[in-house]
C-alpha cells in the first residue's frame, strides 16, 4: 500500500494561493470516525506520484504530521475527490475520506483495453469503446485500482465485450446493467458510408443545380428579341 505524507495546514482562503505556488495542496480529512475534518496540506509531486500507482479508488496511508508534536501514522483513506484547475488541469484541493472497513462503498473505476482485437487487424474493423468506467461496489480494501479488459476475444465484426464479461475480484460488484456493451468493433465499410454519404449528396445537389442553370439559360436565348426577330426574317 502506497503512503502519502500530509501536514496540518494554517493557510485558508485566498491565502491558499501562494500555498499552491509553494508546490503544496490544500486539503482536507474526514470520515465517519474523524469527529472534526482537518485541514491539510499535501505535496504536490508527491501526491501526483501515488495517485498515478495508486488510482482514485485505492486505499492509501496518509501519514499526517502534526507540527512539532509528532505524527499520525497509517490513517487509512481514499481520494475521494479532486478538485482541478479549469485551465491547466492541475489538482488545487483533495479531498480524503477514511471510510469504515466493514461496510461496502460505491467507487468508479477505469477500464484498461489491452491486446488487439483480431477483427481490426485481421478484418480492417476500428476498435470502438462505448464504456470507459464503471461503478463497483466492495468494501475499501477490495477496490480495484482498475479493470484489465482483454480485447483480443474480438475476433468478427458480430463479437462484443458486456459488462457482464468484465473480470473482477471475488467481493467486487459491478453495478448498473451488465449487458450494456463495453466495446466492440465496427465494420470498415459503415464508416466509409457514412464519410461518402454526405459528399455524393453534395454532387446530386451541384449536379441537379447546374442541369437548372442549363435549362433556364436555353429559355432564356428562345425568348430573347434577336431570337423573335431572326426566326420572322425569312431565309435568303
Amino acid at each position: 500500500m502506497l503512503s502519502l505524507s500530509a501536514k496540518i495546514r494554517q493557510t485558508f482562503g485566498k491565502k491558499t494561493k501562494s500555498l499552491r505556488a509553494s508546490g503544496l495542496i490544500p486539503a482536507v480529512l474526514y470520515g465517519q470516525k474523524i469527529k472534526k475534518s482537518e485541514a491539510l496540506e499535501v505535496d504536490a509531486k508527491e501526491f501526483d506520484k501515488v495517485l498515478r500507482e495508486a488510482g482514485a479508488s485505492s486505499l492509501i496511508s496518509l501519514d499526517v504530521a502534526e507540527g512539532k508534536t509528532g505524527k499520525k501514522e497509517g490513517i487509512l483513506v481514499l481520494i475521494h475527490d479532486i478538485e482541478r484547475d479549469p485551465i491547466v488541469g492541475n489538482p488545487i484541493h483533495i479531498d480524503f475520506y477514511q471510510p469504515n472497513l466493514e461496510e461496502e462503498i460505491e467507487a468508479k473505476v477505469p477500464l484498461i483495453f489491452e491486446g488487439e482485437a483480431l477483427a481490426v487487424k485481421d478484418l480492417g474493423g476500428t476498435f470502438v469503446k462505448n464504456v470507459s468506467q464503471v461503478v463497483v461496489k466492495a468494501k475499501p480494501q477490495n477496490l480495484p485500482k482498475e479493470i484489465k479488459v482483454a480485447i483480443g476475444s474480438l475476433k468478427t465484426f458480430e463479437d462484443s465485450i458486456m459488462v457482464k464479461d468484465l473480470p473482477v475480484q471475488e467481493g467486487v460488484k459491478i453495478l448498473g446493467d451488465l449487458n450494456n456493451i463495453v466495446a466492440f468493433v465496427a465494420q470498415p465499410q459503415k464508416i466509409e458510408e457514412e464519410l461518402v454519404k454526405p459528399i455524393e449528396e453534395k454532387v446530386e445537389e451541384v449536379e441537379k443545380v447546374g442541369e437548372k442553370k442549363k435549362e433556364g439559360e436555353a429559355e432564356e436565348a428562345q425568348s430573347s428579341p434577336a431570337a423573335k426577330a431572326s426566326a420572322k426574317t425569312p431565309a435568303k
